[in-house]
């Protein structure tokens, strides 16, 4: 059986962007042009309407580009148990509170039994710190923790 894996917004804007001459930044593009390739095949790969609200903002050429490439994946519902965990995902301390959006991508994923989270957000998302946190909220809230890393982290391990 495929995993499952819920695409947080900064990896469909680092795949739409525009070439970055900053290594890092390329690096992260090169990275996730790859995950784009593998994602039919080996996961079952899905979006939130959250994902679709933020990748709607700013530019509208690139958000345009966003969606057009968010189009093949199923969109979960942003539903009151996952407003409920986002809550408490901020209350506990799993998520900065100056961040809620980032606490409902991690809620929408729990309730909705995704395996992954798949995200370039380091500072709120991706880092040690923070991933124990919000395991142990989610834990405690009763439902499984999606294991959260980056498209590189992923391409490393991919079936």
């Amino acid at each position: 059986m495929r995993k499952q894996l819920y695409l947080e917004t900064t990896v469909v804007s680092y795949l739409t962007a525009l070439p970055n001459r900053d290594l890092v930044v390329a690096g992260h593009q090169e990275a996730t042009r790859e995950l784009w390739t593998i994602l039919p095949t080996r996961f079952e790969t899905y979006i939130s309407a959250l994902v679709l609200q933020e990748a709607s903002r700013g530019d509208a050429e690139q958000a345009r580009k966003r969606i057009e490439a968010l189009k093949p994946f199923p969109i979960l519902d942003i539903d009151d148990e996952a407003r409920l965990l986002a809550k408490q995902l901020v209350v506990g301390g799993g998520i900065p509170k100056e961040y809620p959006e980032d606490a409902l991508h991690v809620a929408i994923a729990a309730v909705n039994g995704i395996d992954i989270i798949v995200t370039w957000n380091f500072a709120h998302l991706n880092n040690p710190f923070i991933r124990k946190n919000i395991r142990k909220v989610v834990e405690a809230a009763g439902y499984q923790s999606p294991e959260i890393c980056s498209p590189n982290e992923l391409l490393e391990v991919s079936p």
